[in-house]
């Protein structure tokens, strides 16, 4: 039978959902508090591109978009990590096999894919600047205001379900009843902030440092990293504590910029001409992970962001939001539509692996900022590397998170997390140089009973 579902929230997620609600035969309102990103500038600073991987593409699966995405991105076969001093390390592979690799995609861009989509499905209407002020999460109901002005809107569905982002205004109503529902929230701060730069394209479009991979400036304490864009240039990001030196409060004018990134990046001054310039103008964005539960109620539901939001270093947020409506899907066809029941075995199932991937990501961080350059991590990869080459049952931490779908996150965290401990030991204990296809063989076995 169908529903009338609203969704706030036209981000990856919303507009993901909406389609896929439409295509299961709902009519769908989607609101969106800002106006429509395809036709205005985005402000400068504000996370330009993701990482796209198996999980994401599998659910654009769903409304047939993967190869669309796909023309739009940019395959980056692993991480070129660059060393303080000069120079970089090898290319470490994302994955021993061939064709596992993850994309580098512009958020508006694929979020303008998405909505050119919804635009053309005949059961959907997109209401842009349209920002959610009060939502009735018992009620399916949701009033605000439109744009900047005083003119209120104010709508009922049959199902309300809320993917407005990390400061979700749906969440606010799940809060507002949290003892009828024991709802539970928290809001953990990293002490790091991130800000966003630029590597410009060089002549003619061309890229100034290799095009296909994911490049890391490890600093033990902070790290940069560089995407690149299609038009040639990388989006650039600088992830360091707000206090202490060098931190984020400590870098206020042109000298005091200057000399950090002399210091510690001297090869990236001469790739960003307008490095002060972007420091200044573009704002220092905090990094937060929220956990909250449960999600639902009998016609309100919490998915992305709004329910999980989790910092950047797994480059799996966009992809854990997406692959969140291809698990609500799944639930929607085994109770055959029964909303109530969907978000009920929904909750129980997703829960503990968004739980698990928000855990993984800030382990990440560490791991990205503190062990890529480290002997034996760069071993252990080696390992894992030929391990999957070999072995085609075999998957390291990063290749369960990355390119197993099939397996949750909740899974390959505790999977991963005991083959690391067992293969960092091994690599700290073991000359690692030269290894028999018979001592290979040993690791296999021996990390399919970790």
């Amino acid at each position: 039978m169908s529903s009338h579902v609203i969704i706030t929230g036209a981000g990856l997620c919303g507009t993901l959902l909406a389609l896929q609600l439409a295509h299961r035969g709902h009519k769908v309102t989607l609101l969106e508090k800002r106006g429509d990103l395809r036709k205005e500038e985005m402000s400068a600073g504000r996370s330009i591109n993701l990482a796209l991987s198996d999980r994401g593409l599998a659910a654009l699966d769903l409304v047939g978009l993967r190869q669309k995405a796909l023309d739009i991105s940019i395959p980056m076969l692993g991480r070129l990590v660059h060393i303080k001093g000069g120079g970089t390390t090898m290319l470490l592979p994302y994955s021993g096999r061939a064709g596992e690799h993850i994309q580098s995609i512009s958020r508006p861009g694929l979020n303008a894919l998405l909505l050119d989509a919804a635009d053309e499905h005949p059961s959907i209407d997109i209401l842009f600047n349209h920002g959610v002020q009060y939502a009735d999460v018992k009620g399916a109901r949701v009033i605000g205001t439109k744009g900047s002005t005083s003119e209120t809107f104010d709508l009922t569905g049959d199902i309300l379900i809320g993917t407005d982002g990390a400061g979700s205004e749906v969440r606010n109503g799940f809060m507002q009843i949290g003892s009828t529902i024991r709802f539970n929230y928290s809001l953990q701060w990293l002490d790091h902030g991130y800000k966003e730069l630029e590597i410009p394209a060089g002549a003619e479009g061309t890229w100034q440092i290799e095009k296909n991979a994911l490049h890391i400036w490890p600093r033990q304490s902070f790290m940069v990293i560089a995407l690149p864009n299609l038009d040639g240039s990388f989006t650039v990001t600088l992830f360091l504590a707000y206090d202490g030196t060098p931190g984020f409060n400590h870098l206020n004018t042109d000298q005091e910029i200057l000399k950090f990134f002399k210091d510690e990046f001297p090869d990236l001054v001469a790739l960003m001409p307008d490095l002060i310039a972007d420091f200044k103008h573009h704002p220092t964005g905090a990094l937060g992970t929220v956990k909250c539960g449960p999600w639902h109620t009998d016609r309100a539901l919490l998915m992305g962001d709004a329910a999980h939001a989790v910092v950047p270093f797994y480059g799996q947020g966009m992809n854990c939001s997406m692959e969140d409506v291809l698990k609500l899907d799944q639930c929607l066809d085994e109770v055959s539509e029964n909303w109530p029941k969907a978000f009920e075995i929904y909750n129980a199932g997703r829960k503990k692996d968004a739980d698990a991937i928000a855990d993984l990501a800030v382990e990440n961080y560490y791991e990205m900022r503190d062990h890529v350059d480290n002997p034996d991590f760069i071993a252990k990869r080696a390992i894992e590397m030929k391990l999957e080459k070999k072995y085609p049952d075999y998957a390291s931490k990063y290749n369960l998170v990355t390119f197993c779908e099939q397996h949750p996150y909740s899974y390959a965290k505790e999977k991963g997390n005991r083959q690391d401990k067992w293969l960092l030991a091994y690599c700290n204990q073991t000359d690692t140089s030269n290894l028999s296809e018979e001592e290979l063989e040993r690791i296999y076995k021996a990390l399919k009973e970790v």
